[in-house]
């Protein structure tokens, strides 16, 4: 394997990282829960900032099959949700907006610092922990534009513990377009080589399938 590839193939570990933020988001919303394995990967990456590599930032390849899933849906079109894609498209151009505003991003380097160390001690799948993200979020995120949309069931919306979950997995799912850009990744890439992406996402979600039995 080149180097080259390599990168890719940590490239699209970080869209599926993306796109998994975006989807439990999308599940707490329509139902009012989510796939807790995919979950519990995602608010672990958030918190993990020096892992030796991309897959380990999700705790293994395994730690985004529900991300490489939806990330396949969308590049080959069968089962295309037009509402993950806006959202990922949305979160994308809030990680450039967080790029260009240093102060923001600087608060929220230091609240997940101080959110790393509570988790520590409660573990990051708490409900204090989950709250501390949302907590988070709102407050240096939300300030910025674009603004998250998220649809979804009304009456669940209007349920704290809901919204306070959807917000964990958005700031998750910046956590990976953050990772995206670092990688080396650019938005005209999804279009340029959407074929090699979705060959590559299915070999990672093959490996990690077959890795866990």
């Amino acid at each position: 394997m080149t180097f080259r590839q390599a990168m890719t193939e940590e490239r699209v570990l970080a869209l599926a990282g993306l796109f998994q933020g975006v989807g439990l988001a999308c599940q707490f919303a329509r139902e009012g829960r989510c796939d807790e394995t995919a979950l519990d990967a995602s608010l672990a990456s958030i918190l993990r900032r020096e892992a030796p590599s991309v897959a380990a930032v999700y705790g293994g390849v395994a730690g985004v099959r529900l991300g490489l899933r939806q990330l396949i849906a969308q590049l080959d079109g069968r089962e295309r949700d037009f509402t993950l894609t806006r959202m990922a498209v949305a979160v994308l151009r809030l990680e450039r907006s967080l790029a260009r505003h240093p102060a923001v991003l600087e608060r929220l380097q230091q609240g997940l610092e101080a959110v790393q160390a509570q988790a520590a001690r409660l573990g990051h799948d708490s409900a204090e922990v989950i709250a501390r993200l949302d907590a988070l979020y709102t407050a240096t995120l939300s300030t910025l534009q674009p603004r998250i949309l998220v649809a979804g069931d009304p009456d669940l919306l209007k349920q704290p513990a809901v919204v306070i979950r959807i917000r964990a997995c958005l700031l998750a799912a910046v956590r990976s377009a953050v990772l995206w850009r670092q990688l080396g990744g650019r938005r005209w890439q999804l279009l340029l080589h959407r074929r090699r992406c979705c060959m590559l996402a299915r070999g990672l979600l093959t490996g990690a399938i077959l890795d866990r039995g």
